[in-house]
């Protein structure tokens, strides 16, 4: 148990860095470019490689951490993210709009990359560590996925805040470098402490194999989707824009995102109190998915009425519901991402976890899409609707949820 406990402190630190540095990154490049005058729909548009890659990058991801070993994959997802911030820093004042938002997009898309083979190979290490220690109860499992999950977002929240910092003190592409160079500390620390072929197995020979999951995993994939999308869609873009066009500056912008997402990790970190936990890990947590979706999904609802009839002081109603969205939103993704580690088997993880979070990262880039759009054909009231809406197929998909988990041979096809 105390092998397994250094392991999954020694991945945790390493993701803590990744996503400092992933954070800041968002933060620089949505205000930078919206400092220069690029529309909603275009800076969404920046994003849109970043989060299309993720898809195929867990996929693969997921396959080559169970083929060469997790800690490989995790090294390699920090040498792409060194790569993308070396041609993101690149970037030249002097070129054309066109050549800068080309060049920021195929960036990004490394960026994105690197972000989903480490998120694979990190989480995937959690399913591993637990069951060599043989201490994989319901119980344990939850803890170690919450506070990862939950203080790997508090970190991203540092991220935002850190981003725009670097953007105040620093250029754009001095930022990058200092970025980078950390990143380069936390890919030494890695090699040097982690056994290189932790959590090495028999992959998946085929498509059909790799793509046929169980039940369970399948339908929580597809909640996935639509519970990220729903989030993305007005947080991305109309968050960000709305509080500036009400007269808020870029740091208490980034200030606010920061606080949110600290406060959204904190929550994850303490989901395992707030949902009652069973013995066979399903019986108590899959109700609890439903029960979660429901009630976040009356929150944009809530928000697009207020929205819809101009309440006074808007900007902080609208600050306010989205507090109580990340309190629902935190809880809802903690167990979701609880329990697709309890679906997943140990022998194949990696492949499973990887097979999931393609579905997140679909849903990332969906409600990052419509984020730009939504919002510039109807601001925030367009961006709310589109995530109710989302929330409610969300709702529907918690629905077929399996209440017991498949065969093992059955989950891997």
């Amino acid at each position: 148990m105390q092998h397994a406990a250094r392991n999954y402190a020694i991945v945790t630190a390493a993701y803590w860095g990744f996503t400092l540095t992933d954070g800041a990154l968002r933060m620089l490049v949505l205000l930078h470019f919206y400092r220069l005058g690029y529309s909603p729909f275009t800076l969404a548009f920046l994003f849109l490689l970043y989060e299309a890659a993720g898809v195929v990058a867990n996929l693969i991801g997921g396959w080559l951490a169970t083929r060469y070993g997790i800690t490989r994959m995790l090294a390699v997802g920090l040498v792409t993210q060194i790569a993308g911030f070396t041609l993101l820093s690149m970037l030249q004042p002097g070129w054309t709009a066109l050549m800068s938002v080309a060049w920021v997009v195929a960036a990004q898309g490394v960026c994105g990359v690197a972000k989903d083979l480490t998120k694979t190979a990190s989480k995937s290490a959690i399913k591993v560590t637990a069951a060599a220690a043989k201490e994989e109860s319901a119980s344990q499992l939850f803890r170690w996925v919450a506070w990862f999950t939950g203080s790997k977002n508090a970190m991203k929240g540092v991220g935002f805040f850190l981003g725009g910092l670097l953007l105040e003190t620093l250029c754009f592409s001095q930022s990058l470098w200092v970025m980078a160079g950390l990143l380069a500390l936390v890919l030494a620390g890695v090699l040097t402490s982690l056994p290189p072929l932790m959590g090495k197995g028999k992959a998946s020979k085929s498509a059909k194999e790799l793509f046929a999951k169980s039940p369970g995993i399948n339908t929580l994939a597809a909640a996935r989707v639509v519970l990220f999308g729903a989030r993305d869609v007005w947080f991305v873009v109309g968050v960000p824009v709305f509080l500036y066009s009400r007269g808020w500056t870029f740091t208490m912008v980034g200030s606010f995102l920061a606080l949110w997402t600290i406060g959204y990790g904190l929550v994850q970190a303490v989901a395992p109190q707030v949902v009652k936990r069973s013995a066979d890990g399903l019986s108590t947590e899959v109700p609890a998915a439903r029960g979660w979706s429901a009630a976040l999904a009356l929150v944009p609802v809530a928000l697009a009425l207020a929205v819809a009839f101009d309440a006074p002081r808007l900007e902080w109603v609208v600050v306010a519901g989205l507090g109580v969205f990340g309190v629902a939103f935190a809880v809802n993704s903690s167990v979701h991402s609880y329990l697709i580690l309890a679906y997943a088997g140990s022998e194949k993880a990696a492949e499973d976890v990887g097979f999931y979070y393609a579905a997140n990262a679909l849903g990332r880039f969906i409600g990052t899409l419509l984020s730009g759009l939504l919002y510039q054909w109807g601001g925030l009231l367009y961006g709310l609707v589109g995530s109710a809406v989302m929330l409610a197929i969300c709702w529907a998909c918690t629905l077929a949820l399996p209440l017991q988990r498949a065969e093992v041979g059955t989950a891997q096809g």
